[in-house]
């Protein structure tokens, strides 16, 4: 009995993983084929609220980012269900530039589930729905925080889902946020009929007739050639049918061709255009770089000219303070300016002057020696007297 429940358990948990795969997958390709289904509605007419391709996607992304949604946990314990906008708002909020803070200040907007239908609208209109998702689902500890184990953003069709979306950057979208397609009370319901058309190939169409006209010749042997004429009718009506289908085709072609061959223009002209702008800033960076060039050889120079004039003027100060030693210790009138100084001061103090000294001095000046020291004097930089200093011939009493 043990190993009996044992299987049942497995074959129950094996199934439900099955069902999870399958749901995933059923989302993520029905969201393909709705992305795809916009694209192509968007190459005839500007994609807004009335569009049944627009509200049938955003039934269906509304679906994808609620898969396995963790419910949030009261203060008594009990679980209460969850908007995926409680996500969005926490692991967008590192976007820079993000719609978050405008929507959460909307005034018409007052549910989470509102909410969430406006971000995806905002989004839309400013081309960034992708880049919103890709850099939710990189914060895996909030993902993991919000979601339960098997849901669609912790899985690899995640990836898948970023992708897709970025397709959607090409459409101009065209919405009104005051309208009732942001009412949070009513869920979001999905139309599977557009993506469940059976389409049937020529090949089973042909050999549907074979297999009419089979079974038309055998059902009597007195049949008659007028039973020939509802297949002649039928084949007609399916030649007709596929020439109406190509022609379609045919028309959608070309307008897609004309579309993106504006669209390839209109990149060529933006190409052309930032390649001369190109050319333009690396030119002026050419002209930048040679001033640069010029001025630094100009700053060079006139560094060096500033060094030898500094090194003239240091030679010349050092010259000129030799120059004054040697004009102090060769000055002649230096002694008598100090012995008229004393002489000063000894008058101040009341001593007469004794003949004796005057004496005393004139001999001094007229000595050999101070004659051999002013012949050494420098014409240009010392003054010579001019007139020899006699003694005034005074003898002692």
């Amino acid at each position: 009995m043990a190993s009996i429940s044992l299987g049942l358990n497995f074959s129950r948990k094996k199934s439900l993983a099955r069902n999870a795969a399958v749901e995933r997958k059923n989302l993520i390709t029905v969201c393909r084929f709705s992305v795809k289904t916009l694209i192509d509605r968007s190459c005839f007419e500007t994609i807004d609220d009335s569009c049944s391709e627009f509200t049938n996607f955003a039934a269906i992304l509304e679906q994808v980012l609620s898969h396995r949604l963790k419910g949030q946990i009261n203060w008594f314990g009990y679980e209460s269900p969850r908007s995926f906008w409680d996500f969005i708002r926490v692991a967008c909020s590192k976007v820079p530039h993000n719609c978050i803070s405008s929507i959460e200040n909307m005034e018409n907007v007052s549910s989470s589930r509102a909410k969430g239908r406006a971000w995806i609208r905002v989004a839309l209109m400013e081309k960034r729905l992708s880049e919103y998702i890709s850099t939710s689902l990189r914060d895996i500890k909030t993902t993991r925080r919000y979601y339960e184990d098997g849901a669609i953003v912790l899985g690899e069709e995640a990836n898948m889902l970023a992708g897709m979306l970025l397709g959607l950057n090409a459409i101009d979208f065209s919405f009104c946020l005051k309208g009732e397609s942001l009412d949070g009370n009513c869920p979001a319901v999905i139309d599977y009929t557009p993506y469940l058309k059976f389409t049937q190939s020529s090949d089973s169409i042909s050999s549907d007739e074979e297999e009419l006209r089979t079974l038309g010749s055998s059902g009597s042997e007195g049949s008659t050639p007028e039973n020939i004429g509802p297949p002649f009718i039928t084949d007609q009506h399916s030649w007709y049918n596929k020439c109406k289908r190509v022609e379609q085709k045919f028309r959608l072609a070309l307008e897609q061709k004309g579309y993106l061959e504006e669209l390839v223009r209109l990149r060529e002209a933006q190409l052309a255009e930032s390649v001369s702008q190109n050319k333009l800033v690396l030119q002026r960076m050419e002209e930048t770089d040679l001033n640069h060039k010029f001025e630094k050889e100009q700053l060079e120079f006139i560094i060096l000219e500033l060094q030898d004039q500094l090194h003239s003027f240091q030679s010349l100060e050092q010259l000129s303070a030799e120059i004054s030693l040697s004009s102090t210790s060769l000055d002649p009138l230096h002694p008598q300016k100090e012995g008229l100084g004393r002489h000063g001061n000894s008058k101040s103090e009341g001593k007469e002057d004794t003949p004796s000294l005057l004496g005393l001095c004139g001999s001094l000046t007229s000595m050999t020696s101070y004659k051999s020291l002013t012949s050494l004097k420098s014409s240009e930089c010392l003054a010579s007297p001019n007139a020899e200093i006699t003694s005034p011939g005074l003898t002692p009493s």
